[in-house]
C-alpha cells in the first residue's frame, strides 16, 4: 500500500505530556504552550483532561485551560472525558471534541480506571450518547495494544475486540496506544492487521511511546499500511504513571522531521515546533527528549 500523501498530527503534549509532571505547572504556561503549538501549524491539540484532581492533580485547572485558550481558526481543541460528569463540565467549557480511553489488558484497565474492560465500555456508552446529542465528536483510545506492564504480550485479537466495541459505540476514530513502548515494527503491523479487519484504516490512529526507541520505526510500519493519523507529544513530554520506565510519547519534532523526509505533508512548521519544544522543557525544567529538537537547537 502506498504511504499516505498527508497525515494529521494529534498533539497530546498539553495533556498526556504534562499530566504526570510532579510539580504543578501554572495555567498561563499551559495556555502559552497550546498557543505556540497552534502557531506552529498543529491543527489538533489535546488540551485538557476532565478527570478528578484527586487522580490527576496536574489537570485540576481543566476549566481555566479550556475556557482560557485562544481558539485559532481550523484548530480542534479536545479533552479527555472518561465519564459523564467530566463530559458535562467539558460541555460547559465549550469543548468541541472529547476522548474516552479503554485498554486491551484487563489488569491495566483495573489499575488505570478501577474497572474491567467490559465495565469501562459500559461506562462510555452514556458518554457517547450525551456527546452525540450535544453535537460533540468522540475519539476512542485503546491502551496496551503492543504489550502490558502487568500481562506482557497482548493478543492482537483482544485489541481488535476493544477497538471494534469503541468504534461501534460511535467513536469516529480509534487511537491505538503502545502505552509502554515495547512494540516493534512487525508486531505493530500484525496488530493493525487484526484491528483493520473490523475498522476502516482511515478511522485508526497510532499512539506509540518511545520507551525502547522503537516509536519511529513502528510509525513507519503502520504508515506503510495506510494509517494517516499520528499522536505525538512536543519534546517527547510525558510517560505513563502505571507503566514504570515508560519514557513517554514519541516527540512531535522527530515525527515531523521523518514525514518531511518522506515527502508526506503535515502542514507543520518544524522550526517553530522545535522552538516550542525547547521553550517548554526549559520552562518546566525537563530534558528535551526530541532528538531533532536537540539537534536543531545546537545549530
Amino acid at each position: 500500500m502506498p504511504f499516505p500523501k498527508s497525515i494529521r498530527l494529534v498533539e497530546v503534549g498539553p495533556r498526556d505530556g504534562l499530566q504526570n509532571e510532579p510539580e504543578p505547572i501554572d495555567t498561563p504556561i499551559k495556555l502559552e504552550l497550546i498557543d505556540r503549538l497552534g502557531a506552529a501549524g498543529i491543527r489538533y491539540i489535546e488540551a485538557a483532561s476532565f478527570v478528578s484532581p484527586k487522580w490527576v492533580p496536574q489537570m485540576a485547572d481543566y476549566r481555566e485551560v479550556m475556557t482560557g485558550l485562544t481558539r485559532r481558526k481550523g484548530v480542534t481543541y479536545s479533552a479527555l472525558t472518561p465519564n459523564l460528569e467530566g463530559l458535562e463540565v467539558a460541555l460547559e467549557c465549550g469543548v468541541e471534541e472529547v476522548a474516552v480511553f479503554g485498554a486491551a489488558s484487563e489488569t491495566f484497565s483495573q489499575k488505570n480506571i478501577n474497572c474491567s474492560i467490559a465495565e469501562s465500555l459500559d461506562r462510555f456508552a452514556p458518554v457517547l450518547e450525551r456527546a452525540k446529542s450535544a453535537g460533540v465528536r468522540v475519539r476512542g483510545y485503546v491502551s496496551c495494544v503492543l504489550g502490558c506492564p502487568y500481562e506482557g504480550e497482548i493478543a492482537p485479537a483482544k485489541v481488535a475486540e476493544v477497538s471494534k466495541a469503541l468504534y461501534e459505540m460511535g467513536c469516529y476514530e480509534v487511537s491505538l496506544g503502545d502505552t509502554i513502548g515495547t512494540g516493534t515494527p512487525l508486531k505493530a503491523k500484525h496488530m493493525l492487521e487484526a484491528v483493520a479487519k473490523d475498522i476502516p484504516i482511515d478511522k485508526l490512529a497510532a499512539h506509540f511511546h518511545d520507551t525502547y526507541g522503537q516509536a519511529l520505526a513502528n510509525l513507519y510500519a503502520v504508515l506503510e499500511e495506510g494509517v494517516a493519523v499520528v499522536d505525538s507529544s512536543v519534546a517527547g513530554l510525558g510517560g505513563c504513571p502505571y507503566a514504570k520506565g515508560a519514557s513517554g510519547n514519541v516527540a512531535s519534532e522527530d515525527v515531523v522531521y521523518m514525514l518531511n523526509g518522506m515527502g508526506i505533508e503535515s502542514g507543520i512548521d518544524l522550526d517553530k515546533l522545535a522552538e516550542t519544544g525547547n521553550w517548554i522543557t526549559q520552562t518546566i525544567g525537563r530534558p528535551n527528549r526530541s532528538k531533532v529538537g536537540v539537534a536543531l537547537a545546537a545549530k
